[in-house]
C-alpha cells in the first residue's frame, strides 16, 4: 500500500476513535448507563497533535455540534443552550487545537513540561471563553456582570481542569510508552 494511502488511513483510523470517544463521553447520557466526563477540549489538543490539518479541526467542531443537537433534541434536560453563546466553542476549542498543533510541532512534544504547560495553558483559555460567552451571550443570565459570572466560572474550574487533565495524561502515558516500547511510532513527529 502506497504511503499516503497508509497515512490516510492512520488518520481516518484515529479520526474514528476521537469521534467514538466524544460519543462516550459528550453523549454518554444517550449511549449508556454511565455518564463520562466530557473529553471534548482533550480531544481537540489530541486531534491537532495526531492529526494537525485544519480540515480535521472542521470535521471534529461539526461533529461535536451534530452530538449537541441531536442530545438537546432527544433529552430537554441536556444543559446547553444552541444559540449565539454557542459560538463561543469555537474559540475554546481552536485554542486546544493550536495548543496541540504547537505540541505536535515541538521537537520533543511528549516532553512533560511542554506538554504539561500547552496543555494548562489552553485549558485554562479555553475554560475562560467557554463560560464567559455562555454566561454573557446565552441569555439565561441577563443581569450578571462579568465580574459575577467569573465568581461563579470558579465553582467548575476544578471539575473542568482534572477532567481535561485526565483525558490528557492519559493520552501522554499512552504516547510515551507506545514510543518507548515502538509499538508505534511517537505520534509527535513532523512526518506525519
Amino acid at each position: 500500500m502506497p504511503l499516503i494511502a497508509q497515512l490516510k488511513n492512520k488518520k481516518l483510523y484515529i479520526f474514528g476513535v476521537v469521534i467514538l470517544t466524544m460519543l462516550l463521553t459528550r453523549g454518554s447520557h444517550l449511549l449508556t448507563s454511565v455518564s463520562l466526563p466530557d473529553a471534548s477540549f482533550a480531544l481537540f489538543f489530541i486531534s491537532a497533535i495526531l492529526l494537525k490539518q485544519p480540515k480535521w479541526f472542521i470535521l471534529l467542531f461539526g461533529f461535536s455540534t451534530l452530538v449537541d443537537i441531536i442530545t438537546l433534541s432527544l433529552n430537554s434536560s441536556y444543559q446547553i443552550s444552541i444559540n449565539f453563546s454557542y459560538l463561543g466553542l469555537l474559540p475554546s476549542y481552536g485554542i486546544m487545537w493550536l495548543a496541540g498543533v504547537w505540541v505536535g510541532k515541538q521537537s520533543n512534544g511528549l516532553d512533560a513540561v511542554k506538554f504539561s504547560l500547552a496543555a494548562v495553558a489552553s485549558t485554562l483559555a479555553a475554560f475562560v471563553i467557554s463560560t464567559q460567552t455562555y454566561y454573557l451571550f446565552s441569555g439565561r443570565f441577563p443581569n450578571h456582570s462579568l465580574v459575577e459570572t467569573m465568581q461563579y466560572d470558579w465553582n467548575y474550574l476544578p471539575s473542568f481542569l482534572a477532567y481535561t487533565a485526565m483525558y490528557l495524561v492519559g493520552f501522554w502515558a499512552l504516547a510515551k510508552a507506545s514510543s518507548k516500547l515502538n509499538f508505534i511510532k511517537s505520534p509527535i513527529s513532523h512526518t506525519a
